[in-house]
């Protein structure tokens, strides 16, 4: 028989969440679902990678179900800050701006941005000058965005609002360069049949960059330790790299060089 009563930690947790009406027991999460391999969603409708497991195995230790929803990218932190969902796990980059905004976990890996470009430029490198005049792409609101404000003033920089977006102009030709996260290149390369383009240059990270992690709304510190709480036994249990090797053969909790050292 069901147990009618609300236990003592279920409620605590109830008033930790402070949010959505969801039962006790329950944990709305929005992700964007268009950043593969991290948040997608599969042609059933269902939402799914790295984000997602790791989403799960945290709900599964403090004791709560996952309810997951998808938001545009462009406005997930307002619809955090409207109580739509209570926890963001979206691979979202920590940085001083947002942080003003939300309140962030521990971080749960590192996300290093690189270049792809087209074959037929025949590139090398990535330095400034030899960018010059190049068309590069990259998603709006993204840390890339940053790093070629700051550091190629030279280049065209073409935003898009989704990531498929930015692959789908690289496709057909309209841009010469994408700067993304280097974990998202390698899937959408993988899957590039016409084989146009490739990685050119090395990974770097901005010199601000502090991880990725999830995000509660400011002042939500009893959610937020819980998440750390739930963070810190996934990685000491070993789920974590179980998680990780399903996605990637490499460490993601390395920090990779900063722009400092890459383009200065």
């Amino acid at each position: 028989m069901k147990k009618r009563f609300m236990s003592a930690a279920a409620f605590f947790f109830a008033c930790a969440l402070s949010g959505t009406s969801l039962a006790a027991d329950k944990l709305a999460i929005g992700t964007e679902g268009d950043y593969a391999p991290f948040n997608y969603v599969t042609a059933s409708g269902e939402i799914k990678g790295f984000d997602y497991d790791i989403g799960q195995a945290v709900c599964a230790e403090i004791k709560v179900e996952c309810v997951w929803s998808t938001n545009e990218w462009s406005g997930i932190i307002p619809a955090l800050q409207a109580k739509k969902f209570d926890v963001m796990i979206a691979s979202m980059a920590i940085n001083e701006d947002r942080k003003k905004e939300v309140d962030f976990t521990k971080p749960y890996y590192f996300n290093a941005m690189r270049f792809i470009a087209r074959k037929d430029l025949g590139l090398t490198q990535v330095s400034p000058e030899a960018l010059k005049g190049k068309v590069i792409g990259t998603q709006s609101g993204s840390v890339a965005v940053e790093a070629l404000q700051e550091f190629f003033p030279d280049s065209e920089v073409k935003l898009y609002p989704t990531l498929s977006e930015v692959f789908l102009d690289m496709a057909n030709g309209r841009l010469d360069l994408i700067l993304e996260g280097q974990m998202a290149l390698t899937d959408w390369l993988a899957k590039d049949d016409s084989g146009c383009c490739d990685f050119v240059g090395d990974s770097f990270i901005l010199d601000t960059a502090q991880g990725n992690a999830m995000a509660v709304r400011k002042g939500n510190e009893d959610l937020l330790a819980k998440l750390n709480t739930g963070l810190e036994a996934i990685m000491a249990n070993g789920t974590y790299e179980t998680i990780r090797k399903q996605y990637f053969d490499f460490d993601i909790m390395a920090r990779p060089k900063s722009t400092s050292e890459y383009f200065r």
